[in-house]
């Protein structure tokens, strides 16, 4: 199977049943499964986040997402529980189609990595 056909076969799979366990069957967007992973990184899922929180959560996403491409590194959870990540490398320019496909690869992945499918 070519690398594009699986990863849009897992990616299909990860959002059918992330979509079924969070969204009621409604299709989850990339942006919302972002928010999820970061709301699971931190630890603190029942909690309400305003709207700078959420921007954060998927900030936490990203770094957890990109850290085994070498992109980011964890530094340390401060006082309220948060992670904190640092820049190895910084990111490369990619055209809007290029960005998403390397983050679904790495949600893929991150799934993976989680035996989530």
């Amino acid at each position: 199977m070519a690398r594009d056909e699986q990863l849009k076969e897992r990616w299909e799979k990860v959002q059918k049943k992330l979509s079924t366990q969070f969204a009621d069957g409604e299709l989850m967007e990339l942006d919302a499964i972002i928010y999820l992973i970061g709301v699971q990184e931190l630890g603190q899922p029942h909690r309400r986040y305003k709207k700078d929180h959420k921007i954060d959560l998927m900030h936490v996403a990203i770094c957890t997402l990109l850290e085994p491409y070498g992109y980011y590194e964890f530094d340390f959870y401060d006082d309220e529980g948060w992670p904190h990540f640092k820049v190895k490398e910084e990111l490369p320019v990619l055209k809007a189609g290029e960005q998403t496909v390397l983050m679904k690869e790495a949600i893929v992945h991150y799934f993976l990595e989680k035996e989530y499918i």
